[in-house]
């Protein structure tokens, strides 16, 4: 059976999909909204370094980014401008994500990381289906099947219907039968945030051991 591990490491998978992925990305398979997927991403280094020069806390409540949303980047803010709500909201934001003193507060978390492609791997295609659809609101997401279905024509109309890329595993080879969806979000959100920084944390928690 071809796992997503050994078909990245072959170079099929990054062959087969070279034409989604753009320049200088990264790919690491990891567990995150409880699915195993292969996710395809580019680190925004200055945020990177920025993050570990400050210590930065983690951002993982969606409170915080919520927060962090409501305030320009590098622009300081009067905290008189804001309600009080706001105020003790922003007061409490975690280390690293604004800089603040008695006046003003000017926020300097963005997103680390930006993501391609998620890719699941699945014996089925209804199963496949299935998980890839966890990735919508988040990013460009595709599946990874292990055997051709019987019928893919089906399949891939199905497939086409919700933007979900189809892969194929052949032996050793990866084969692209349906390019996914452009990712296009209508808006920034803190869900779609908060998805970035717990996938941030897994990588770098996982770098780390």
């Amino acid at each position: 059976m071809v796992t997503l591990a050994n078909s990245l490491m072959g170079g099929s998978f990054r062959a087969a999909s070279r034409a989604l992925l753009e320049p200088g990305g990264q790919a690491r398979t990891v567990s995150v909204l409880g699915v195993e997927a292969l996710c395809f991403y580019r680190l925004d280094e200055d945020e990177h370094a920025r993050r570990e020069e400050v210590s930065a806390a983690r951002l993982d409540h969606m409170a915080d980014l919520e927060s962090l949303l409501t305030l320009p980047v590098g622009i300081p803010v009067p905290l008189a401008s804001l309600d009080p709500a706001a105020r003790s909201a922003v007061r409490a934001l975690p280390a690293g994500a604004v800089d603040r003193d008695r006046k003003t507060a000017t926020r300097r978390a963005v997103r680390p990381l930006r993501v391609d492609l998620a890719v699941v791997r699945a014996s089925g295609w209804r199963q496949g289906l299935e998980r890839a659809a966890e990735f919508a609101p988040f990013c460009r997401r595709a599946m990874l099947l292990d055997r051709r279905p019987s019928r893919l024509d089906d399949v891939l109309v199905e497939a086409d219907f919700y933007g979900i890329g189809v892969f194929l595993a052949a032996g050793n080879d990866v084969e692209m039968v349906l390019e996914p969806e452009d990712y296009r979000p209508r808006r920034h959100t803190a869900a779609a945030w908060w998805f970035v920084e717990d996938l941030y944390q897994r990588l770098w928690s996982a770098s780390a051991v």
